[in-house]
């Protein structure tokens, strides 16, 4: 057996080699970092996102050092798939202060900036000194199998086999359906890129909303006038009630396709209020609700209809069951399209839970206007999704009259994503407010497509990654030309705001190519780039110091609190191993580069100014 002298030899000396060899890469790329510093001087940035300094510019040594532990540490499959279980139990080992005190060291200090809105201020003036802004969300969590175990509302769900009876498969996909039945479509299942909220009663809905606008107060506080908040609708009230008003909105397109023989999305083309009324007397079906049935129809001189008034719901305040409502083509009587828990008319809790949902959104917005915060309104279920997304484009047609406060978010996996940005980008130029949208890819697939095998309607999905891809380029692409042509109209860009939320460098790197190729200055502040705090910093930081607006996403909260936000991390971090290698990969050079130039103890300064920032 060898002693512990001629051990050390043996590690050292097999090492030896592969030092030499890093070195002289460091060397060489030191050199070629020479030629390169008059450009990067006057700002320019190749934007490979491949060069280790320029990503890791605002990390010390420790950070950096800590980065690749984290992410090595994310790519065991054991301590990722039980992470959940070893936190619990490292808590209760060595309680919650010393537990607390080991994350801030490790997962808590790599992906949360701190416990509370002044103790994230640090990470917040690091990042906007290197020209990154960010996105607060105050991300304290309970455990979803609690969350679960209390929810509210859940015994009015249908089985799978009632669901599966509908008169229409593709209606099945908005109903509301037991999800202790089949573990594959519960709303938690297999679910690491975002939160979960079970509701638990409307005084828990209340408090959401409090905590969000304590998050946009965070957000004033902090962020120099360019930060975002995000809010989910799940939580400002019960999740039964959007998907009633989606299959409602299904129902509505329905209904005007039986009545005029025309398709679409949304009611346009050559049909206007005199169309129904033609049909109407053809099918002899005139009374006094039908005369009032086409007076409260909303149409506007591009031939484009809708059969409800969306205003009189939102900010009149008139209850669901008399706004959605619609002449039986045969009897002439009036059939309501939406209905409540047992499939007969709402009841008047369940109006009251839409109103109070309604409400809650008219604080948050009026509250960020006042405040001058955008706020994102975060895209979930593809089964809650019509109802989540009329509900976002009403508040962007009633706080969007200036400036872009609200933003949607458009999930490019789903196979509609470019048809519905364009309807919305057309009704938000026909009636004049700013539009704004954060692009992702999506988050839900797997139960996507577990959901609609089981109830058997269309799988809303794209068929592979990169048919998002190119759905997620289109729709983007889409965008950036309308926003050129604006420009070049000499209208205000700025009536298009885009988010391009992604970790993926070809994506990024398409919105920088289109905006060069269209002439939009990233001054202008009309397409702006973001990623997750402690992921892909070698996308962030580069285009950050290269003048682009990019943010990042910064959670923050108690220790002990978040602990269900960084179970996600860790568990995404897992699914994604060769992007983590590749990160790795750059963190790993960058640590060599500093042992090798004597760059230890590097403390971050930088002199940046963010686009946009006061």
């Amino acid at each position: 057996m060898r002693g512990k002298g001629s051990l050390k030899q043996v590690v050292v000396g097999g090492r030896s080699a592969w030092f030499t060899r890093a070195a002289a890469r460091i060397n060489t790329s030191a050199t070629q970092k020479a030629s390169q510093g008059a450009a990067e001087a006057d700002g320019e940035r190749s934007l490979t996102f491949t060069d280790a300094r320029e990503a890791y510019i605002s990390k010390k040594t420790s950070e950096v050092l800590r980065a690749y532990l984290v992410l090595t540490m994310c790519g065991i499959r054991p301590l990722v798939e039980n992470n959940d279980k070893l936190m619990k139990f490292g808590q209760k080992i060595l309680g919650k202060s010393l537990f607390g005190m080991l994350m801030k060291q490790t997962f808590y200090g790599h992906f949360v900036a701190g416990e509370d809105k002044e103790r994230i201020k640090p990470v917040i003036s690091r990042m906007q000194s290197f020209g990154v802004k960010s996105i607060l969300d105050y991300s304290v969590e309970e455990d979803m199998s609690d969350n679960k175990d209390k929810e509210e509302g859940a015994k009015s769900r249908k089985t799978v086999t009632e669901a599966q009876g509908s008169a229409h498969p593709q209606l099945a996909q908005y109903t509301a359906i037991d999800e202790a039945e089949h573990k594959e479509v519960d709303r938690k299942h297999k679910l690491n890129s975002a939160r979960v909220y079970f509701y638990q009663g409307e005084a828990n809905c209340d408090r959401n909303m409090k905590t969000f606008l304590e998050c946009i107060d965070a957000v004033k506080g902090s962020t120099g006038g360019t930060g975002f908040s995000a809010i989910k609708i799940t939580a400002l009230g019960r999740p039964e009630i959007l998907i009633r008003l989606s299959d409602c909105i299904e129902k509505t397109r329905r209904y005007y396709t039986q009545v005029t023989g025309k398709k679409g999305m949304v009611i346009k083309g050559n049909v206007n209020r005199a169309s129904f009324e033609d049909i109407f007397k053809e099918k002899k079906i005139q009374t006094a609700d039908v005369d009032k049935f086409l007076e409260n129809m909303v149409g506007d001189q591009a031939g484009i209809i809708h059969l409800f008034n969306w205003s009189s719901l939102i900010d009149e305040g008139k209850d669901l069951r008399d706004v959605f409502q619609v002449p039986n083509l045969e009897t002439g009587k009036m059939e309501p399209l939406i209905t409540g828990d047992d499939n007969g008319a709402l009841t008047q809790d369940e109006e009251i839970q839409f109103r109070n949902m309604v409400n809650r959104l008219h604080k948050i917005f009026a509250y960020a206007r006042e405040q001058n915060v955008r706020v994102m309104i975060d895209a979930e279920q593809s089964y809650f999704q019509p109802a989540i997304h009329r509900l976002a484009m009403e508040m962007m047609r009633t706080y969007n009259k200036d400036r872009a406060i609200v933003f949607n978010t458009y999930q490019c996996y789903l196979k509609k994503a470019h048809k519905t940005i364009v309807l919305d980008l057309e009704q938000s130029k026909r009636q004049n407010f700013y539009f704004g949208a954060k692009l992702v890819r999506g988050a839900y697939m797997e139960q996507e497509r577990a959901r609609a095998e089981l109830l058997g309607y269309k799988d809303p999905i794209n068929p592979d990654y990169q048919a998002t891809s190119d759905m997620y380029h289109k729709v983007l692409d889409e965008c950036l030309t309308r926003i050129h042509a604006l420009k070049e109209s000499g209208d205000d860009p700025q009536k298009i705001g885009i988010m391009v939320a992604s970790h993926n460098a070809d994506t990024v790197k398409f919105g920088v190519r289109r905006m060069t190729e269209l002439g939009l200055d990233p001054q202008e502040r009309v397409l702006c780039f973001a990623q997750l705090l402690g992921m892909c910093d070698q996308i962030t930081f580069p285009l950050g110091q290269a003048g682009y607006s990019v943010y990042k996403y910064v959670p923050y909260g108690p220790v002990n609190e978040v602990l269900p936000y960084l179970s996600r991390r860790a568990n995404e971090n897992g699914s994604m191993l060769a992007k983590v290698a590749a990160e790795k990969t750059l963190l790993r050079k960058e640590l060599l580069r500093r042992i090798f130039t004597g760059q230890w103890f590097y403390k971050p300064t930088g002199n940046f100014v963010p686009v946009g920032f006061k």
